[in-house]
């Protein structure tokens, strides 16, 4: 009966596996015939090439990049990369000033966008607005007529003091061109001086100096904008939230312009030197959070989101070209990568047959099974998560080959010494089972913890090499629960491998002499050699435990003081 339970769980074992081969293939027949997705893994930048950006600082005359400044863009951009979705990007310097990201494939506008910009944020008061009038007689980069005052008649007291607007300040304000050259480096200017700048929608605006950076951000989110009463607007909104610094700051600044009339109870919210939203202040903020609107796709606010919560580029960065790249590697080096693999496989199998006999059989369709389900996964990764393949990655699953062996070798050889110890091969395997889980998991876990060290500590393709490392890993488990676990219960069945065949690798009688437990012995078979016997005797007195060691020496003691008190017995009389 329970033996007959075994069998009803295996098949039912085996239909799960069967059920989540069909959700993978059908999930990824789906992507293929309705989006993006291919059958095939996407490949790495080593192995498919990409594109190459070269961003270079845009700095002001005089000034200079650091070095402090260099690495803090290079992580940041690194952030942006990752958080789009796209692996395997390598983001370095380049001499003194630029930062080189080398990107997989061909990129989408949206993650050109994300590296390419500098996501400058500033919140600056308005001071004046007005629908922008293009004039030909005049621009921003036309020189200011001397005759007009730079000099404020009166110190400002604060960010949204009219005294800030110079005749100068008024004359650059009445004749700025917001479809002007000169207007998209408008986000240069000194953070403690006022500026003139545009939004998308042609308004034009006099802003007050820099009163909160995008350094007091503490976190930003993308999401659809509900009412109070808890219904969806429809409008995607970027959601920002304070540190304990610029909470201060926006609940001072708030208040302040709560108390204002007109375009000056407007607080403008600066990206890069242009107005993304100036909305007005309905009261003070004080918790430390504020929601930005605008005209927003999904997609370019959560581009926003993600640029805010990385935080912003010490300097800003222009693009100095965007080309193709080829691979580094290429496909011969991906070929031999492979013809590697292929010739480990070949050796396990080739140890497993002559080891196991037909048994090994059970290890090659494992292995079968692990390889197509790494590859099923992979495949719907590449489309989902945008996994690209590396050669360091391909590294990973050779290594996963000698893992996901070494875990049937402790199974076979568990129930291998079940047989040894008398069981028959029905209740070896489920026995054996027990004994090998355990130590097939912690094998497993200690590997899986290695792999997640890696890959959170590395960067670039060495975490390709952990990921993959963990993911088969993780199969390994899965095939030696869902397959060759049940495949071995159902072999037990059958009589060539129930009734220990010479070539099922499971022959009691070649297994030889087995031990009992407790210093007992079970003699080998008569149909044993001697060499056999010899061999399995000094196998079995190198299991005995040291309790059981000194037991039988002191049988053997005993036994020769009892034959030594006979004979001294037998001279006395």
């Amino acid at each position: 009966m329970a033996q007959s339970t075994a069998v009803k769980k295996a098949w039912k074992t085996l239909i799960w596996l069967g059920v989540i081969f069909a959700v993978l293939i059908g999930t990824i027949a789906g992507g293929v015939l309705f989006s993006t997705a291919t059958w095939t893994p996407k490949l790495a930048l080593d192995l498919e090439g990409g594109t190459q950006i070269i961003l270079t600082p845009k700095l002001e005359s005089g000034q200079e990049v650091s070095s402090e400044q260099l690495d803090q863009a290079v992580s940041i951009i690194r952030q942006r990369v990752d958080a789009s979705g796209v692996s395997e990007a390598e983001v370095t310097t380049q001499g003194a000033r630029n930062v080189v990201v080398s990107i997989p494939g061909q990129p989408d506008d949206a993650t050109l966008n994300r590296i390419e910009s500098s996501a400058k944020l500033d919140f600056r008061a308005v001071l004046l607005a007005g629908v922008a009038t293009p004039s030909a007689s005049t621009s921003p980069s036309a020189s200011p007529d001397p005759s007009l005052s730079t000099v404020p008649t009166a110190t400002p007291t604060n960010g949204s003091d009219l005294a800030y607007v110079t005749p100068a300040l008024q004359a650059q304000f009445d004749s700025f061109d917001c479809a002007s050259e000169a207007a998209e480096d408008a986000g240069q200017a000194p953070a403690d001086q006022p500026l003139v700048t545009c939004d998308d929608n042609g308004v034009k605006y006099l802003l007050g100096p820099v009163e909160i950076e995008g350094a007091d951000i503490a976190d930003a989110s993308a999401g659809v904008a509900t009412t109070q009463q808890g219904a969806s607007t429809g409008q995607w909104v970027v959601d920002i939230s304070f540190n304990d610094a610029g909470t201060a700051k926006f609940a001072d600044v708030t208040t302040r312009l709560f108390g204002l009339q007109g375009v000056q109870n407007q607080f403008a919210i600066v990206l890069d030197g242009k107005v993304i939203t100036a909305p007005t202040t309905g009261g003070a903020f004080t918790d430390g959070k504020a929601q930005i609107s605008g005209s927003f796709t999904q997609d370019s606010a959560q581009s926003l989101a993600d640029q805010l919560k990385f935080g912003a580029l010490p300097i800003g960065f222009e693009t100095q070209s965007s080309e193709a790249i080829s691979a580094t590697l290429g496909s011969t080096q991906l070929l031999s990568g492979l013809i590697a693999g292929a010739i480990g496989l070949i050796l396990v199998v080739i140890y497993s047959l002559l080891q196991y006999r037909l048994l090994g059989t059970v290890t090659i369709a494992s292995l079968v099974v692990a390889a197509a389900l790494t590859y099923l996964l992979v495949t719907l990764m590449s489309w989902r998560i945008d996994f690209r393949l590396s050669l360091a990655g391909v590294a990973g699953l050779i290594v996963a080959i000698g893992i996901t062996a070494d875990s049937f070798i402790v199974y076979f050889e568990r129930i291998r010494d079940e047989l040894r110890d008398g069981r028959a091969l029905n209740s070896s395997v489920q026995a054996g089972w027990k004994r090998a889980i355990r130590t097939i998991t912690a094998s497993d876990a200690v590997n899986f913890l290695a792999a997640a060290v890696l890959y959170v500590l590395a960067v670039g393709n060495v975490r390709g090499f952990a990921f993959t490392l963990g993911l088969t890993t993780i199969v390994d488990i899965v095939v030696v629960m869902l397959f060759t676990h049940p495949l071995m219960t159902l072999l037990a069945e059958l009589p060539f491998f129930r009734d220990g065949h010479k070539l099922s690798g499971l022959d009691p009688r070649a297994l030889g002499a087995v031990y009992r437990g407790r210093a007992q012995f079970r003699a080998p078979a008569a149909s044993v050699t001697a060499a056999k016997k010899g061999s399995s005797s000094r196998e079995a007195v190198k299991r005995q435990t040291i309790a059981e060691r000194k037991a039988a020496e002191l049988a053997s003691s005993g036994t020769g003081a009892a034959s030594t008190r006979t004979t001294d017995e037998g001279k006395n009389s």
